[in-house]
């Protein structure tokens, strides 16, 4: 069975994410841990959890994702930025703790000037200020599309970051279809040729989810603007075929288009129509 989803708003409550899952045919989803542009959360609601772990367990979810903030910048020049990206982190990973074997995703960040290099090597360091040996949430790093001092657009990249890292074991990659395509992966006309190397970079046991998007812009663009599936640069030929890729078609697939409700569920619906 397809394991797909979408991103869900968390305001209403973690079961209420659950039950509108359920109503568009979904069986996964993503949320932001925490206001995407600022820092605030909501309170933990334990009941709450509780309600929606039964709800996975009942109807055989795939892993949730939650999904960091776009303030959150773990290579920030400033300190005060710095400090604020790992105490986020790690608030939001002993948020997650209720809900043990779901997934947690960042972008890498932008080195704003400190070269890739420094990048790589505060990304590491704020890692491993905040991975314990004994957490149960996976962190996947997300590839990005190479705009501006992004860190993460190429796979050599990610590796760096997971080679510098203490707790190797709690790591793993969300791969983003349109970042990927946006950074010079052509997985429209080799995605073979692309998953080979992401196996030799990086090792596809690490590739753990997919943001599951078109792109609004063509390849190679290094722009971060997705689209709906089926209406950008990838075509809905290449993401079928993306679905069904021997390599790839058991990963949970989290659409981030730019849809509500209605729209989620009649991709959810296409997609499902198209898995074989």
């Amino acid at each position: 069975m397809l394991k797909i989803g979408c991103h869900l708003s968390i305001a209403k409550g973690y079961t209420h994410m659950g039950e509108e899952a359920l109503s568009i045919d979904a069986n996964t989803f993503q949320f932001f841990t925490r206001n995407p542009r600022g820092s605030q959360t909501r309170a933990i609601d334990l009941q709450d959890i509780q309600g929606l772990k039964r709800m996975l367990e009942l109807h055989q979810f795939a892993p949730l994702l939650g999904h960091a903030p776009y303030t959150m910048n773990p290579c920030a020049a400033d300190a005060g930025l710095y400090e604020l990206a790992a105490t986020m982190m790690a608030d939001d990973l002993q948020r997650l703790e209720p809900l043990p074997g779901q997934y947690y995703n960042f972008h890498p960040g932008s080195h704003v000037g400190q070269g890739v290099g420094v990048g790589i090597e505060k990304i590491a360091d704020l890692l491993n200020r905040v991975l314990t040996p004994d957490g149960q949430t996976l962190v996947l790093l997300e590839t990005m599309a190479g705009k501006g001092s992004e860190v993460g657009s190429r796979f050599e990249e990610i590796r760096a970051i997971i080679d510098r890292t203490q707790e190797k074991g709690r790591l793993g990659v969300c791969l983003d279809t349109c970042h990927v395509y946006s950074a010079g992966y052509d997985i429209v006309n080799n995605l073979d040729g692309v998953l080979e190397e992401f196996d030799r970079v990086i090792g596809l046991d690490r590739l753990k989810a997919i943001h599951l998007n078109d792109s609004l812009t063509p390849f190679n663009s290094h722009k971060d603007r997705h689209a709906c599936i089926g209406e950008g640069s990838l075509g809905l030929d290449a993401i079928v075929r993306f679905i069904n890729h021997p390599r790839l078609r058991e990963l949970p697939f989290y659409l981030e288009t730019p849809n509500e409700i209605p729209g989620y569920a009649a991709e959810i619906k296409l997609l499902r129509e198209h898995y074989s």
